[in-house]
């Protein structure tokens, strides 16, 4: 019994937080422009922030910095798409790589994803509203099944080395669960069928999102990236499978595949 309420003790917690930051995400999606772009700047300099000492120890200025640096490179990315805009896109990875005392290389590589995904989060907004909740619809829905499939069901690990806490049964039902807004989406907005299979897909994706940055945080011996998110620790332990979904959506998007996005 005690076992069962250790599982959910955190359960209203992360209700309350999601609940905030789901509010926060709608109005931003909603009023899109600069609001949104504003929105999503911040939360990538906050995950740089969180990254940084990810990779070995740093000075509050340098976090700050590199913080900073990160969410301005992204803005200047989207405002002024140039050959200049995509090289100081590199400039924060290197710095977060030269300064890292250990695992240089996948500190460039998960910082470069993480503006790059800000990017591409900012650029699927521009598109329309559609895209950008089919997205957030499945990295959500994905997630809630995941959780509560996983602590009813439990079952076998799914990568145990890395995250310890993910099931098989979570993870089939998060699949599960992106599928089925895929259906929705297809209904209500008249994309292809094979937007099912993609969501189920993406879902995966976040899934693999959320496994790195876990194998990051076992790599630093932290169990959260920061306490700024009551019940979720930080920016980007609550946003790792965004990242991990919007990195795929950009793939897709300069493929045939695009044709079934809402």
């Amino acid at each position: 019994m005690a076992a069962a309420e250790g599982a959910w003790s955190d359960l209203r917690t992360r209700l309350l937080s999601a609940a905030v930051l789901l509010l926060v995400a709608l109005i931003g999606v909603t009023l899109g422009g600069v609001w949104f772009t504003l929105l999503v700047l911040v939360a990538v300099g906050l995950m740089v922030w969180e990254l940084v000492p990810l990779f070995g120890s740093a000075s509050p200025q340098l976090r700050v910095g590199l913080g900073a640096l990160g969410a301005g490179s992204v803005a200047f990315l989207i405002y002024w798409q140039s050959e200049v805009a995509f090289g100081l896109l590199l400039a924060a990875p290197i710095l977060v790589a030269l300064r890292a005392g250990h695992d240089r290389i996948a500190g460039f590589f998960y910082t470069l994803a993480v503006l790059a995904a800000g990017a591409g989060l900012i650029f699927l907004r521009a598109e329309g509203w559609e895209p950008l909740v089919w997205l957030i619809a499945v990295v959500i829905a994905s997630d809630v099944l995941g959780y509560f499939a996983g602590r009813m069901l439990g079952g076998p690990k799914f990568w145990p080395a890395v995250s310890p806490k993910k099931t098989w049964s979570g993870t089939i039902a998060g699949w599960f669960g992106a599928a089925l807004v895929g259906v929705g989406f297809v209904l209500w907005c008249d994309a292809g069928w094979g937007l099912v299979a993609l969501s189920a897909v993406t879902a995966l994706a976040g899934q693999m999102g959320d496994i790195a940055e876990s194998a990051l945080k076992r790599r630093a011996r932290v169990k959260d990236s920061s306490r700024l998110i009551p019940g979720h620790g930080g920016v980007l332990d609550r946003f790792d499978a965004i990242l991990g979904a919007a990195l795929v959506w950009l793939v897709i998007s300069g493929t045939p595949l695009a044709g079934v996005l809402p």
